[in-house]
């Protein structure tokens, strides 16, 4: 992997596997659970400078990547929440680099990061009370043209919260 590639996917790239035990989706979940307050903690050392510092050229600054988990996540809680009501739903794609520069995303990380606690507790009863059968629903993505099921899509936000969260460690490290 070279240094770019390393900046830009500093715990690896997300594949998704072809199935997941029980025992993966509720170790993933329990990672959704636990990214809220490793970014806090992470963000409070942040100083101002390093908040509107970008992780790499032309990445997104600290403050832009702590907005966007919250945004993220946000999207990935509803998209679940229609796939365990509606049938194989299509799902609202979004452009997440114009949601990076919306007017909010200047104000202080602290209101997402409030978000993001208050997201991740409900969001996770949610995925504690999924069953086995519902781990298999999926939705379709407008945008990649796939089908995403349910326990993928817990193992891809688990995996996107960590790795934004080694975007903040590059920064804070500089």
């Amino acid at each position: 992997m070279n240094n770019d590639e390393q900046l830009r996917y500093p715990i690896g790239r997300f594949t998704a596997n072809d199935s997941y035990t029980l025992e993966d989706v509720k170790a993933n979940i329990k990672r959704i659970e636990a990214v809220p307050a490793s970014i806090e903690a992470l963000s409070s050392k942040l100083t101002a400078k390093q908040l509107n510092t970008p992780y790499r050229e032309g990445g997104w600054t600290a403050r832009q990547v702590l907005h966007h988990v919250s945004d993220s996540h946000m999207n990935a809680y509803i998209r679940i929440k229609w796939t365990l009501t509606e049938e194989t739903p299509t799902i609202k794609a979004y452009d997440e680099k114009l949601w990076a520069d919306t007017f909010e995303t200047k104000a202080d990380p602290a209101i997402s990061i409030a978000l993001l606690k208050a997201l991740h507790a409900k969001w996770t009863v949610l995925l504690n009370g999924i069953t086995q059968e519902q781990l298999g629903r999926q939705f379709y993505h407008p945008d990649s043209k796939k089908h995403v099921r349910i326990d993928q899509a817990i193992a891809s936000y688990a995996w996107h919260g960590e790795h934004h969260l080694g975007h903040l460690k590059i920064v804070a490290g500089k």
